[in-house]
């Protein structure tokens, strides 16, 4: 499979993310909620690795490559966080699309620190996604 099919499953599942947190957080402390959800994703994750048979690559990762996964981990956590935060006090329907201006701030943020290239496109769809945000939130 290509990249596409993964990002399209990504999509698909995190919006599953949404709806099934929305449903669940009701009556239960949201970082409670995110300790559990790390578990299982955890768990998960593991299994996984364990099938394929990749366990002792992790020996293999360089300290360079560790930080900046360690570096992502936390920055995940937090992002679920405050994600569950705001599912518990919002609207799904108004807190999902807020946390999609991340595709709007990972275009920037690739430009400024991976180097990466400015397109007609992905400049238009950044402003495009960012439109569809405020509307979305904005216009009642």
């Amino acid at each position: 499979m290509n990249w596409i099919i993964y990002a399209i499953a990504s999509a698909f599942f995190a919006s599953l993310v949404a709806i099934f947190g929305k449903i669940g957080i009701k009556g239960v402390d949201s970082n409670l909620a995110v300790a559990i959800r790390t578990v299982v994703i955890v768990g998960f994750a593991w299994v996984i690795v364990w099938f394929q048979g990749n366990v002792g690559d992790i020996a293999k990762i360089s300290k360079y490559s560790m930080t900046f996964i360690i570096l992502s981990a936390i920055a995940t956590g937090l992002s679920w966080l405050f994600y569950y935060k705001a599912l518990q006090l919002g609207e799904a329907s108004r807190v999902a699309p807020i946390d999609k201006l991340s595709v709007a701030l990972t275009i920037i943020l690739a430009f400024v620190f991976l180097s990466e290239k400015p397109t007609v496109g992905n400049v238009l769809g950044g402003i495009l996604v960012t439109a569809g945000v405020l509307v979305s939130v904005l216009i009642k």
